[in-house]
């Protein structure tokens, strides 16, 4: 892989965060938080933090890097098995140079992305741990 471990840890923590919020179910409450139990930090709105420095983690990547974590997505969720990693590699760069959706937008419109990431990296013999 050309994206280094370290990397992919980091993506996979920041999607979990982005993975534990939930969308608003009471967006105007105007109480106090600690009264509310403090839920709304995990409440997911259009400027929140967390997405966007997963966002900019992720424009950030070089192409290779993005190619990879494209691929260890299709690895993880079962679309190509780890010894086809050089074709996984392929596809990814197809979906890249085809697809009018940046590869930020795609990933984080994965509802499970660190799981895939995380199984991804399991099945290819690497772990975060």
């Amino acid at each position: 892989m050309d994206i280094a471990l370290d990397k992919v840890c980091e993506l996979i923590l920041r999607a979990r965060a982005i993975d534990v919020k939930e969308g608003q179910t009471d967006p105007a409450s105007g109480s106090n938080p600690i009264d509310d139990g403090s839920v709304d930090a995990l409440t997911s709105s259009p400027d929140d933090a967390t997405e966007t420095e997963l966002r900019d983690v992720i424009s950030g990547l070089n192409d290779d890097e993005r190619a990879d974590l494209i691929a260890l997505v299709y690895i993880g969720r079962g679309d190509m098995e780890p010894e086809e990693w050089a074709d996984a590699v392929r596809l990814a760069r197809e979906r890249e140079e085809a697809s009018s959706l940046s590869t930020a937008d795609w990933l984080i419109g994965i509802p499970n992305l660190a799981d895939l990431l995380d199984e991804g990296l399991s099945l290819m013999g690497r772990s975060c741990t």
